[in-house]
């Protein structure tokens, strides 16, 4: 069987990390993008013969499109793509500069629209792609402190949602993955913090922002199994549009599905009288 090739944006650490490693210790290719020509040059020289490195910034567009014109060029296609490279913001949404917000979108869900967007012409043209897209149970459920961040994922899973439905008639596959806390650089080096800080929101963002440093480095996730978890999946016959990974993934999520099946249970009614009448 012939080797898939993978390409995966941040590859330097955390997830992307492992997950490349999965891939090339499962006999395939891996593609990692990364932010400076040293880690571009140690994943070159570590991986001679089953992997290749650029260097890429995920929010500018047209160095997105050049690197995938080049990399094709070169390999003659993409299998796979892995829109993994982000980071975390904690804020209250008051707190939360314009700027600051933009910086979370122009990576977390600009980048990745773009890089899906440039991959897609070359996977329409084989008939064959899949797009593996990184968003978190933070994508699915908002938490208070989070909800940039939250903004970002979300807006990923709208648009890659809607993206399964256009492409699976082309032959193309797309996967939603919702980790829970892992032990990555996430809530490390893979976090930014709002600049200002609001006594009010103490107990609320404030808490949550407390609460995630405080969990760095005991997060119960695994990124190798989880790395494991994903690869294994691109090769089910019947893939789910949505991989949630972790137990506290899990619980987030089914917590998420209750609360709105009761508030529409409760409004039900209150949303069928706003229809015309007919008679």
């Amino acid at each position: 069987m012939e080797k898939k090739i993978w390409l995966i944006t941040g590859a330097s650490s955390g997830l992307g990390k492992a997950l490349a490693e999965s891939v090339m210790r499962e006999g395939d290719f891996a593609i990692g993008t990364f932010r400076n020509e040293k880690q571009v040059s140690e994943f070159k020289n570590n991986n001679l013969n089953n992997g290749d490195a650029v260097l890429l910034d995920i929010t500018n567009e047209h160095q997105i499109n050049a690197t995938v014109s080049e990399l094709i060029n070169k390999y003659g296609r993409i299998d796979v793509l892995v829109n993994n490279a982000g980071f975390g913001f904690i804020g209250a949404i008051e707190e939360s500069s314009l700027d600051e917000v933009k910086s979370v979108m122009d990576t977390n869900f600009y980048g990745a629209l773009n890089m899906t967007k440039a991959i897609l012409p070359y996977m329409r043209e084989e008939k064959n792609g899949h797009v593996i897209q990184i968003s978190s149970h933070g994508g699915f459920k908002a938490f208070s402190g989070f909800g940039i961040y939250n903004a970002s994922k979300f807006a990923l899973e709208g648009f890659s949602e809607a993206l399964a439905q256009e492409v699976e008639p082309l032959g193309i596959k797309v996967t939603i993955v919702q980790p829970g806390p892992f032990r990555t650089n996430f809530a490390n080096t893979g976090l930014s913090e709002a600049t200002q800080i609001i006594d009010d929101y103490s107990n609320t963002a404030g808490v949550f922002r407390s609460k995630i440093k405080s969990a760095n480095g005991l997060q119960e996730g695994d990124p190798i199994k989880a790395a494991k978890a994903i690869y294994n999946h691109t090769k089910l016959e019947n893939l789910t549009l949505r991989l949630p990974l972790g137990k506290t993934a899990t619980i987030t999520i089914s917590q998420k599905l209750n609360h709105v099946k009761s508030e529409l249970e409760a409004n039900i009614e209150i949303a069928k009288s706003t229809v015309f009448n007919e008679s």
